[in-house]
């Protein structure tokens, strides 16, 4: 087995080469070739469908509960705001800077040194694999949901994203709605008692106004919010259509079907769901990865922002080095300390959760 401080010194540097190799969701080839390289050079055989790459333990007995260990190698694009190359692994102040560094690099990095860490030990509780996704950023069809169907079933999973190594033990969902409000196209000068934009003023007031009963302890209230309006290409023609788009963040009390049921019940509109299955999730306090985390210190909370948890069925606990408030910033970046801590910690919470 590895010495846990030579495997920090790969990760870090396998994080270094992630940033300075472009991947944009889609777009994430050459970085799945650099986890490829990684599990090669360390003995462990993998799958590879697009850019996902994925492995399981040495060990691995159908018998036995599975863990995912999953984390993803895509970005976002760099916004403006960078005084540094974004393809450059900066190292400044003990902060390793760069796209990615912070989501999710650090986060996959760390999660694959633990992968390392126990893929040849025998007589495992749980079996493991680990996912290196691809598309997460842009909740894409190829990435992680893509995978599911090559996975034995999932009993718990670690997603790795930037919590500062703090237990996320809830996330909430999302739907995106289209609405169309019906009415009757007619020239502005006649009289029409059904104009869509008006017809769409209640169905906005129901949004902003309508509570739903269910409130989570970790997440709050589900929250619906009406983004965008559009109607109308003329001062002088009322349209036959007003547009509206309405995005739902969803507890972990309701499942994203019964959300759209809700409101078609209640508006008087066509409503077209993008997609249904970014679903909330949650894992119980009780469970025992969360308290081996607990009894190392960590806190726990709701999580309001998405990641691939959201498309996995099975319990799922967000973890992971780095702070969710640098992702998507400029000059994003990540300690070198948050890494070595991360990796100890993954360690050390799995070592605890397989005593139990």
């Amino acid at each position: 087995m590895k010495n846990i401080e030579i495997l920090t010194q790969e990760a870090i540097a396998l994080l270094k080469a992630l940033i300075e190799t472009p991947s944009f969701s889609s777009e994430e080839d050459q970085t799945a070739l650099l986890i490829e390289n990684w599990f090669n050079q360390n003995n462990i055989p993998f799958q590879r469908e697009n850019n996902n790459v994925w492995a399981f333990n040495q060990h691995f007995d159908e018998s036995k509960p599975t863990l995912l260990l999953n984390s993803h190698h895509d970005t976002v694009k760099p916004n403006q705001g960078y005084t540094n190359d974004p393809f450059k692994a900066i190292v400044k102040d003990g902060k390793l800077f760069g796209l990615g560094s912070n989501d999710a690099g650090g986060c996959l990095v760390s999660l694959l040194a633990t992968f390392v860490h126990f893929y040849a030990q025998k007589n495992l509780p749980y079996n493991l694999v680990i996912v290196a996704s691809a598309e997460e950023e842009s909740s894409g069809k190829n990435g992680l949901n893509s995978v599911l169907k090559h996975l034995p079933e999932l009993d718990c999973a670690i997603v790795g994203e930037p919590t500062l190594m703090q237990l996320a033990i809830a996330e909430k969902g999302l739907l995106v709605l289209d609405v169309i409000v019906k009415g009757t196209a007619s020239h502005a000068a006649h009289q029409n008692e059904d104009n869509p934009i008006y017809n769409a003023m209640p169905v906005i007031d129901w949004f902003k106004t309508y509570q739903f009963e269910k409130i989570s302890e970790v997440l709050g209230p589900v929250k619906m919010t009406v983004t965008q309006v559009s109607a109308g290409k003329q001062h002088n023609v009322v349209p036959a259509e007003c547009h509206l788009v309405v995005d739902i963040r969803v507890n972990d009390c309701y499942s994203n079907a019964e959300i759209l049921a809700t409101v078609k019940n209640h508006v008087a509109a066509e409503v077209n769901p993008r997609s249904m299955h970014l679903n909330a999730s949650s894992i119980p306090l009780q469970h025992g990865l969360v308290q081996a985390g607990i009894a190392l210190g960590r806190t726990t909370y709701g999580s309001p922002t998405l990641s691939d948890q959201s498309v996995l069925s099975c319990q799922s606990l967000k973890l992971g080095p780095g702070e969710t408030l640098r992702s998507h910033s400029a000059d994003e970046f990540i300690f070198i300390n948050e890494i070595e801590e991360g990796i100890e910690l993954y360690i050390k919470i799995l070592t605890d959760f397989f005593k139990q």
